[in-house]
């Protein structure tokens, strides 16, 4: 006789915000919360969520690979030469997001970052530090309970406008926090809780 086992007992717990959307599924079992140490990869993300503000994240992963290439890989090097010209075409490329308010951020963000890699601890360490270099760990039993700022996102929200970042309100350095994994927020019941948490340095 074959026992029957219940399906739900065998089913994978996630954050219930990633949905059943195979990107969005993909992007939190994969990249979401992971903490990434590359000064490159952490511009990238922190512009990408400043592309998000008043959209919604998948809105974002789905025109990924065509920022990626309409922003040079988002190399800081070639970013920061961009003229007008490439504004305009930039705001002709319907792969992306087209708000030259967001473009021309980028492009400030692009020269900032260079200079804090030349005359500073580098972008990276300038993040990190802000958390002695080690992931903060969450325990939210539910969505409900996760903020959407705090007091460190304020302190280095008004620390990278003072220094000229754009788009970099508290609400978007909570989430890019939570995306770079300076903060584990997978819910304690998700199978990427404990898993994340061992990737702590």
């Amino acid at each position: 006789m074959t026992e029957k086992t219940n399906p739900e007992e065998n089913e994978i717990q996630r954050c219930k915000w990633c949905g059943d959307d195979p990107l969005y599924v993909a992007y939190h079992d994969e990249e979401w919360g992971v903490p990434v140490y590359d000064g490159r990869a952490l511009f990238e993300k922190l512009i990408l969520d400043g592309f998000q503000a008043g959209l919604s994240w998948i809105t974002i992963l789905r025109k990924r690979d065509n920022f990626l290439k309409a922003f040079d890989q988002f190399n800081p090097e070639v970013i920061a030469r961009y003229d007008p010209d490439k504004v305009e075409s930039l705001m002709q490329d319907a792969g992306i997001i087209r708000n030259r308010s967001k473009i021309e951020g980028t492009i400030i963000g692009a020269q900032l970052f260079l200079d804090i890699e030349e005359k500073e601890k580098g972008f990276s360490n300038l993040l990190w530090d802000y958390l002695d270099g080690t992931p903060l760990q969450n325990t939210w039993a539910n969505a409900t309970e996760i903020p959407t700022q705090t007091p460190l996102s304020h302190k280095i929200s008004k620390d990278l406008k003072i220094r000229g970042f754009k788009f970099v309100g508290p609400t978007i350095v909570y989430a890019f926090m939570e995306a770079v994994g300076m903060i584990n927020d997978h819910q304690s019941d998700c199978f990427r809780h404990s898993e994340v948490q061992s990737l702590k340095s």
